[in-house]
This record gives structure tokens, sequence and C-alpha cells, in this order.
């Protein structure tokens, strides 16, 4: 699934080249695409609109247009964009929009569980305020804030991380690479985690994250970035879909469970469900065994 890393890898390499940009013909091809509403009517709708800016809030990229009008895409599982377009067939494209420089932008989702989404002026900061929390990449982003998201909370960190509204973006492989950073077992309550472990944690999603987006995201089978290029995050995981495999930090084998709904890995060794005195020490120095060269 494409998360935070995926999505701003294609809006970097979109935005430039949509930038002032008109969309001169829209097809949309997939009825799931669009629904409730008619994939023909808000086809209908994009002709016409001006690209001021292509933006990102969590998972979504925000077509922001001259008018006001934004369109949201989520890609979900498999969705992405090519620009240009592949000119060979492809079956699972499911809309294409051809810019006023004839340059055609596709959209392609092989499991078809992407949305677009129009809205009118005004309405972008109640729609996403109402499905998203705090960007993990901004200032705002603080212990602080990330502390209150979790607070009271009883469900594991690896659901409360999942939870777009404690932190947006962050999906399944960031997840459990960010929970390894901070040596924090994914089935801990996130509410128990004290102000050490939150602050530990905060900094290894934003670092987890930032280098997701320095190695173009992670291909693991479908992911492609807008240039139909694949990304290299998936050459360095520490522990996603590493299991037997030795633990970069201290070779203990890598586990693998269920938490969240969601195959899960972490090293039972640095993650301890609950951790030793010495351990709670040595995550709190910044003092342990050293990371294996790769």
């Amino acid at each position: 699934m494409p998360e935070l890393p995926e999505v701003e890898t294609i809006r970097s390499q979109l935005a430039p080249a949509l930038a002032g940009r008109r969309f001169v013909a829209v097809r949309i091809d997939d009825a799931r695409l669009t629904r409730p509403e008619g994939p023909a009517a808000v086809a209908a709708e994009l002709v016409d609109e001006v690209v001021r800016d292509v933006r990102r809030r969590g998972k979504y990229l925000i077509f922001e247009f001259a008018s006001g009008r934004h369109l949201l895409v989520h890609l979900r599982m498999t969705g992405s964009f090519q620009h240009p377009a592949a000119v060979r067939a492809d079956p699972h494209r499911r809309a294409s929009i051809t810019l006023d420089d004839g340059s055609e932008v596709a959209y392609r989702d092989i499991r078809r569980f992407g949305t677009w989404t129009v809205l009118e002026p005004g309405e972008l900061h109640d729609y996403l305020a109402a499905r998203i929390g705090g960007e993990p990449l901004e200032r705002a982003f603080t212990t602080a804030a990330f502390r209150r998201a979790l607070a009271g909370r009883r469900t594991p960190i690896k659901a409360a991380l999942l939870d777009q509204r404690a932190v947006a973006g962050v999906g399944n492989i960031y997840a459990d690479e960010a929970l390894w950073r901070a040596r924090i077992h994914p089935q801990r309550p996130a509410g128990e985690l004290d102000a050490d472990e939150v602050s530990a944690l905060r900094r290894a999603v934003r670092k987890a994250l930032e280098l997701g987006i320095a190695r173009r995201g992670a291909t693991l089978r479908d992911y492609r970035d807008a240039g139909g290029s694949s990304g290299r995050m998936q050459l360095e995981f520490q522990v996603y879909g590493r299991e037997g495999e030795p633990c970069p930090r201290c070779g203990t084998p890598i586990e693998k469970i269920r938490a969240a709904g969601r195959g899960t890995w972490f090293c039972p060794s640095c993650q301890q469900l609950t951790p030793s005195r010495s351990r709670d020490s040595e995550r709190r120095t910044g003092r342990g065994p050293g990371r294996r060269a790769r």
C-alpha cells in the first residue's frame, strides 16, 4: 500500500509537471473510483480546471485548482499515476487526463480500491480534519502533540500508528520500521508508553519516513513512481518482511506476528513486550549494539 513516502514521491514528480496546466479532457473508466458520484459527471467537472499545485496530506494526493476546488486522490493499495502516460495498452488504467501541453496523465489501479473526490472551495479543511491527524514531518509534530494523540489508548501501539487520526501517512511498513528503531514492541499498549518512549518513537517515525522518501518509496510488488520506476526503500528494511533473518542490531532472528490485524515484524530481543531495566536504560542513553553494516 502506498504510504507517506510513496505518495510524497509521486507528488514531487507531478507538481512541477502539472502546475499551471489545464485539464483539456478527463476520462474515468471505473465507476468505483468516484462512487457514489458518477464517473462521467466527475470527469466533466474537472475539464478546464487549471492546476495551481499538487500537495499531499497524509496518504492523500491533493490537486489544488485555481478555481479553489480540490481533487483528492487516495491511492489505497495499488493506485498510482504515470506522467507522461505509457503509450502501450494498459488493462489497469482506470482514468486519464489530457493536459493543455498535449501530454497525458494516467491513473492505474490493479485492485481498484483508490478513490477520487472533488471538493468545492472551503470544504478541504473540514474533510481532512475529520479523517487524519498531524503530519509527522512537520514541526508541529512534537513529542507533546504525539503523546496527546496516544494518551489513554489501550490499543497496541502498532494499531495506534496505523490510525490516521493519530499520525497521518504511516502504514504497515513504516510502522514496523519505526517501532524497531525505537525498540518498542508492537503490542505494547499505546497509552502506557512513557515520555521518553514517545519521544524515541516520534524520532523513529520521522527517520523511517524520511529514509523512505530519500529512497523514492518501497516497491514490494506493484508500486511505481510517476515515471514508472521502482523505489529502493525495500533494500534497507531492518525488520519488515525479514522473518527469520538476523536483527541488524543484535543478531536475534526477526519474528512475525499479527498485530492490528496486519502482518508485523519485530525483534524479540530489542523490542521486548515488557522492557527490562537494562534495555530501558540503554534506550534512554542511546547506547547499545551498533547497527549492522548492510
